[in-house]
């Protein structure tokens, strides 16, 4: 074996990268276990506002390897929503809102009904709002110009009356890609904030969408409000030290006197107390006029003005004994808090025996930045602010024109903010009215920057300067320009899962892996005996390093994340039993061991490459087009077929070699082995016209029923929502649908059971086009009153989804995109490595026939009752076949090539036959592996995976059929082979 040794050292070296990344996971699990103790009462009842102190004060503490427990829970393998329960939510942007805004919310009649046939548009086309908008303008109004509509005030400056409407709609989709970063800073700071471990943020490439995951979220009303509210910019006056200290002192008497009497138990977290770093730069902010003034103009706060506003605010403002004084500590400009004990003085600070104390026109807000003590613990200020008039701030978002990233006279990155005219009058009255106090910026109640006024500030332009970082000031800026422009969100694709079903899916996960894994163990070693040992060895290496290698880049291992890897167990016995199958034949010839073992490998290496190669493209197209479980299923998928190889072809070798040597010989065949497909003879020529006779029935059967029945789609496909709710026992569900129709208006229901007796799916399409968060209160409304007449059975909703219509006909586009795409690849694949096209229209037609007969067959299943979604997990399926399939008839291809290379005399109709009956053993044994996987899945994987592995089972059946009866034929069918010459025939003479 070539390069033995560097397969050993990277062997070696994955094994440590698996198993340190890993390790994270193991730490974290055990602190866990320990906050669950920690809130565990007598009666076995977890406290979780407990069990969260524990882990919040953890927090900071160095648990392993030099790390904090934050630093660890960043590196451990996640798990997704449907294992752990939260909340998964698309946001889109509307542009149409954008455009509205950017043209003073024209009421010119083109316009508006431009606007309405864009969004018409938008439902069946890719293409960009903006772009469907200028093509409906040119519908409505011909000659019509959009300067005319956009040259206003708001766009000096960019947009004039002499801009062509090429130019109009360039800055209208520069403002709509602007206001989706503006859109996804703020969101990202909202979430930070929001306090939920290992969430999960990123914007969805080419759409104005962004995907949110938020894992452990039991409140999805509050996080719908987190995330649709606007972006809320406001400058608040400040009340000084010497004017809010005397309510302090009374709030912590109080709060002392409550403890006493028993009403109030507050005591510091369990961490070490920690005290607040010294005085820093980022409470020295200034404001300063933008139009040339310098450093020492009277605008600007000195440093030792700061320092002194600082020590007057420690003197006078942290309590020294009491309740306060175990929460708050010094901070550089007056008082704050440990970030872990900000939730309980918010909770304090909100009882009715403090509001009594405090003036009406009183509010505290935090500071939006931790400042890190040397102890790593983070620390954030308290702001007292002084409301306006009926409780609104003085100057709002609304005022500023723009805002950027700059740089002060000293080169330290700051924003520059310019208002309108009604801004700058108001702006100049708050900063003359201040003179020497503090104004603090506040967006979504957290203070951005709370600088001391020196002068007063006209002409609208200011900037903020302080401790930030380029991309600090960048980010910050967006977040300042979100008051110009609206922004507005709206969901268009939710998913809710309650954590007692990722309990029951991680179970049904492991029970799945488990019994997948011991059945391919134990037909491996039924029938390659030592040989089959040893794969089964790779197979555990393959296990641990798909796992491990998720754990390196972060991924979360879902529910089709643990189907990806149960089906990799099935597909990874392929590649050994390709190596095996040919050192069979190898050893059938009499030829020693050492060749043997050498021949095989090398014979199966390039049937071996193709096919994980043309799988990988599948898994890759899975991963570009699909999103949520679609984008988890084919990570772990193309992780699987890396490690695959890498396992069956160099692992596997290193074992099969040290034992060789050790023992001096190596069995790779049973007696079941050697009974197995002896004297195996067909000619499939003969068999291809039946073939296709009964493949062209079952499909065209299948489409009748669909159009007699219609396709059972999910709500993925066509918009809706879909609730799964569980009573204490088994209920009819046709009594539940006819209960809920009339609450749906009659509109398209559908209620099954749902994996068990006693827990129903119900889907309606009631409502479908409306996104908006009053549509999902009025259908749950609905359900729930429709459901009042079982309340005797304790209806509960364990989880809910929503995708909006535009969203569900853009899944469909990209569902058929990558199924064209993944045909389109492998005919290329397929051409380039067999330099001929009839291979790769007989494997493309195969792949289509295997496609249309899973369709087909779901579909008759439909018409006898028998009901299987057809979601974005079915989808992924289909082309997980594409995928299994393909590899299958590459392997056969891969023989016929051969035989020809062996046999140039011979036509590819002469050596066909004997080229599929000498791959026939290989490919039954790989399909009856993955077929047994995929059936263990149907039974344990639960109801979530149903749809799944049912058209898996199909598939493997009918990409096994036409591997051997519709590819290799096509080939034939279509190759036009030389007529050979006669044979010469000489006189004798």
């Amino acid at each position: 074996m070539r390069n033995k040794s560097f397969i050993i050292v990277l062997t070696l070296i994955v094994s440590a990268l698996c198993l340190y990344y890993l390790s994270f996971s193991f730490v974290a699990g055990n602190i866990q276990k320990d906050a669950e103790a920690y809130a565990t009462d007598a009666q076995g009842n977890v406290d979780l506002a407990k069990k969260q102190t524990y882990l919040d004060s953890m927090s900071k503490e160095t648990v392993y390897m030099g790390m904090t427990y934050e630093e660890v829970k960043e590196n451990e393998l996640g798990l997704g929503l449907d294992l752990k329960g939260g909340m998964h939510v698309v946001l889109e942007v509307s542009p149409v809102e954008i455009i509205k805004s950017m043209s003073g919310n024209s009421k010119d009649p083109a316009f508006l009904k431009a606007l309405e046939r864009a969004q018409q548009l938008q439902k069946n086309s890719q293409e960009r709002f903006t772009t469907l908008f200028a093509e409906a303008y040119r519908e409505v109004e011909p000659n019509g110009r959009l300067s005319r509509i956009f040259s206003n005030t708001a766009n000096r400056g960019k947009i004039s009356y002499e801009s062509t409407n090429e130019e109009v709609v360039d800055v209208i989709q520069g403002e709509v890609d602007d206001a989706i970063d503006r859109s996804f800073n703020i969101l990202r700071t909202r979430i930070d904030r929001f306090g939920v471990t290992q969430p999960n943020i990123q914007r969805l490439k080419g759409t104005g969408r962004i995907q949110i995951e938020l894992p452990g979220v039991d409140n999805p009303e509050r996080v719908r409000n987190l995330l649709q509210g606007m972006a809320n910019l406001e400058f608040w006056e400040v009340w000084t030290p010497q004017e809010f200290t005397p309510y302090f002192m009374q709030v912590g008497q109080q709060l002392d006197e409550l403890q006493r009497v028993g009403k109030l138990n507050i005591g510091k977290a369990a961490a070490p107390a920690e005290a607040a770093p010294a005085a820093q730069d980022t409470e020295q902010d200034v404001l300063a006029q933008a139009a040339g003034t310098s450093a020492d103009s009277a605008a600007i706060a000195s440093a030792a003005q700061a320092d002194t506003a600082a020590a007057q605010a420690d003197s006078l403002t942290t309590p020294q004994t009491g309740v306060l004084a175990s929460l708050f500590t010094q901070m550089p400009g007056g008082i704050g808090a440990n970030v872990r004990d900000t939730a309980t003085i918010n909770d304090l600070f909100s009882r009715p025996e403090v509001h009594a104390i405090l003036p009406s026109n009183m509010k505290f807000l935090w500071s939006v930045k931790p400042i890190v003590g040397d102890q790593g613990q983070e620390f954030v200020e308290m702001y007292a602010i002084k409301k306006g008039r009926n409780g609104k701030a003085p100057l709002t978002g609304e005022v500023i024109n723009d805002a950027r990233q700059d740089f002060d006279q000293q080169g330290r990155p700051e924003i520059s903010m310019t208002m309108n005219s009604t801004g700058a009058r108001k702006w100049a009255r708050l900063t003359g009215d201040n003179i020497g106090r503090q104004v603090a910026i506040v967006l979504d109640n957290y203070v951005y920057s709370a600088p001391v006024v020196q002068g007063e500030i006209s002409g609208g332009s200011s900037s903020i300067s302080g401790n930030f970082t380029i991309e600090e000031a960048q980010d910050l800026a967006n977040i300042l320009k979100a008051g110009k422009m609206p922004a507005p969100t709206r969901i268009v694709e939710e998913a809710i899962v309650g954590p007692s079903l990722g309990q029951e899916a991680i179970n049904q996960g492991l029970l799945s892996t488990i019994a997948g894994l011991l059945i391919v163990v134990v037909f491996m070693i039924a029938y390659y005996a030592r040989g089959g040992f040893i794969a089964d060895l790779a197979l555990l290496f393959n296990v641990f390093f798909i796992i491990g290698v998720l754990a390196q880049f972060g991924a979360a291992l879902t529910l089709p994340g643990i189907a990806g890897i149960v089906l990799t167990l099935g597909m990874a016995v392929d590649a050994n039993v390709l190596i095996f199958e040919r050192m069979r034949e190898e050893a059938a010839k009499g030829r020693s061991m050492r060749d043997v073992i050498d021949a095989g490998y090398a014979k199966a290496f390039s049937s071996i490459f193709d096919a994980n190669v043309t799988t990988f493209l599948v898994g890759f197209i899975l991963y570009f087009f699909g999103s949520g479980p679609v984008k988890g299923f084919a990570i772990t998928l193309m992780i699987g077929i890396v490690t695959s190889f890498f396992t069956s072809v160099y692992i596997s070798r290193l074992f099969i070699e040290a034992t060789f040597k050790r023992a001096g010989k190596l069995s790779f065949s049973s007696s079941l082995a050697d009974k197995m497909f002896r004297n195996i003879k067909f000619d499939v020529m003969k068999m291809r016209k039946p073939a296709y006779i009964i493949s062209l029935s079952i499909i065209v059967l299948g489409f009748v029923a669909m159009a007699v029945k219609g396709p059972n789609l999910g709500v993925d496909f066509t918009g809706g929502r879909s609730y799964v709710v569980e009573f204490d026992q088994a209920i009819p569900a046709s009594d539940v649908r006819s209960e809920l129709l009339d609450d749906f208006q009659q509109a398209g229901t559908e209620v099954k059971t749902f994996g068990a007796s006693n827990r129903l799916k119900i889907i309606t399409s009631w409502l479908a086009d409306d996104e908006s968060t009053e549509a999902d209160d009025q259908v749950k409304t609905a359900l729930e009153q429709g459901l009042q007449q079982y309340s005797n059975l304790n209806p509960q909703i364990l989880s809910s989804s929503k995708v909006g219509a535009t969203m569900a006909d853009d899944i469909q586009n990209t569902a058929m995109i990558a199924i064209l795409l993944s045909l389109v690849g492998i005919f290329l694949y397929v051409m380039l490595r067999f330099s001929k096209w009839q291979f790769s229209l007989g494997g493309v037609v195969a792949l289509l026939h295997d496609a249309l007969m899973i369709i087909a067959i779901f579909a008759i299943l439909n018409l006898f009752g028998i009901s299987y979604e057809m979601d974005q997990v079915f989808i992924a399926a289909v082309l997980t076949i594409i995928g299994f399939s393909i590899n299958d008839t590459v392997v056969i291809f891969d023989r016929v090539r051969e035989y020809l290379n062996d046999n140039p005399r011979q036509g590819i109709r002469e050596v066909v036959n004997p080229a599929l009956i000498s791959t026939f053993s290989r490919t039954i044994i790989t399909s009856l592996t993955l077929f047994l996987v995929v059936v263990i899945l149907f039974i344990f994987g639960g109801e979530v995976l149903r749809s799944f592995s049912l058209a898996m089972i199909i598939g493997v059946v009918a990409g096994t059929y036409s591997s051997l009866f519709i590819a290799t034929p096509i080939v034939v069918d279509t190759t036009k082979e030389k007529a050979k010459p006669a044979p010469q025939v000489q006189k004798v003479r």
